[in-house]
């Protein structure tokens, strides 16, 4: 199947990184002292703009096409969506008000942790200002006109508080009934978010999920039955959230999801697990045109789930770790493409291996620095691999 017949070929890219990258040495001195009240917001606001043009450099150096700001203005990789919509609130919360099936909640309660910020809905959801509108715009500055299709916005995704907290304790129930309700009122603040920055002329917008691999855990899926809790149901109420939120978007607009298993502090992983579990009805029943999929380790399983891939979208195969910095070889990564692409045509009338060579690209597993202070590899390192992403790309694609 030639790349033409994707809806969305234009902006296909057969090498990229997931999003985030490491803040330049400037940038994270300043947020140092601005965590410390040292330094204003202002101040900080500077630092970030000369860190948005040096990385977007960094990334035009290695020959990157696919464009992000690295989310250097961001403090965590959620930031800027929840804090921003009427009707949420930031708060203390006791950790009993945290699902401790959750593997990254699992970890606070081992930590004796009493209280952790998050935040509750204790009114209408509404999105009375923009979430990423004025970093888009930021961006696109720095570009050529040719090259603002190319830009990615990042952003994450709607279950990401509710997956925390659960049906019971996620949103008043004098407010909203359901999850149903809940997500229903998410996803019109999504939409509106999508259609802002599609008019400023973003093309390529990128969900952030950790939680569909958690549902690949074996332990948590245990636990949640445990408790009371059905799997199944919860992920298709996931699936929903992520509908709802990309519903009659324009043709021409892409939409990728990533899923991660875990990208904290020094690039501590939360869980693991194949995507044997949610493949089927994963790839099938998300409305989402770009699968972001983690395959640095074995943690991530094997490619047989691929076979469940459909015909009209794309696996980008996350097959260079960004949690450190020994370089991968290429002859790897390129076995490893060929093997994916076996792996998704069997079983596959329809498929044979170079189409399904033809619905992958390659990427970065996960973002280099997905809260500000990083992973534990320096700029060298990533430009190391990037380049190698790129050289990679062109060796299997040509592209």
């Amino acid at each position: 199947m030639p790349s033409q017949n994707f809806p969305y070929a234009k902006t296909l890219v057969r090498a990229e990184h997931v999003g985030s990258l490491l803040r330049p040495l400037p940038l994270l001195q300043q947020r140092r002292l601005y965590c410390k009240g040292l330094c204003t917001r202002q101040e900080l606001a500077a630092a970030e703009d000369n860190a948005v043009a040096h990385v977007l450099n960094l990334q035009r150096e290695v020959g990157m096409r696919s464009l992000t700001d690295g989310e250097v203005r961001r403090e965590v990789f959620f930031e800027g969506v929840f804090e921003n919509l009427e009707g949420m609130k930031i708060v203390m919360r006791p950790i009993t008000h945290f699902k401790k099936y959750i593997p990254h909640i699992k970890l606070m309660y081992a930590a004796g942790l009493k209280v952790s910020e998050s935040v509750y809905c204790s009114g209408k959801i509404r999105r009375r200002k923009a979430f990423y509108a004025e970093q888009f715009k930021s961006l696109k500055r720095l570009v050529r006109r040719e090259d603002v299709k190319l830009i990615k916005i990042t952003m994450c995704s709607p279950s990401w508080f509710h997956q925390r907290h659960g049906s019971d304790l996620t949103y008043d129930l004098d407010v909203y009934k359901n999850d149903d309700e809940y997500f229903e009122d998410i996803g019109k603040a999504y939409r509106e978010e999508i259609r802002e920055l599609y008019e400023l002329g973003c093309r390529r917008i990128q969900i952030d999920d950790p939680t569909f691999c958690y549902f690949c855990n074996d332990t948590m899926i245990s636990e949640m039955r445990k408790a009371g809790v059905n799997p199944d149901a919860l992920l298709d109420t996931y699936i929903r959230a992520i509908n709802l939120c990309v519903q009659d978007r324009p043709s021409d607009l892409t939409i990728g999801l990533h899923m991660c298993r875990g990208n904290f502090k020094g690039g501590v992983h939360f869980t693991e697990g194949g995507y044997g579990r949610i493949a089927r009805k994963a790839f099938n029943d998300l409305d989402v045109d770009v699968f972001y999929l983690e395959y640095d380790t074995e943690r991530s399983g094997d490619f047989s789930p691929l076979k469940h891939f459909p015909l009209n979208k794309v696996a980008v195969l996350g097959l260079v770790t960004t949690k450190s910095g020994k370089l991968e070889a290429s002859e790897v990564i390129r076995s490893r493409v060929h093997e994916a692409a076996e792996a998704m045509a069997r079983e596959n009338p329809h498929r044979s291996k170079s189409v399904a060579l033809n619905q992958l690209c390659i990427s970065t597993q996960c973002g280099f620095a997905s809260v500000w202070e990083g992973n534990p590899l320096t700029e060298a390192d990533e430009k190391r691999k990037l380049a190698l992403l790129v050289k990679v790309a062109a060796e299997i694609w040509g592209a």
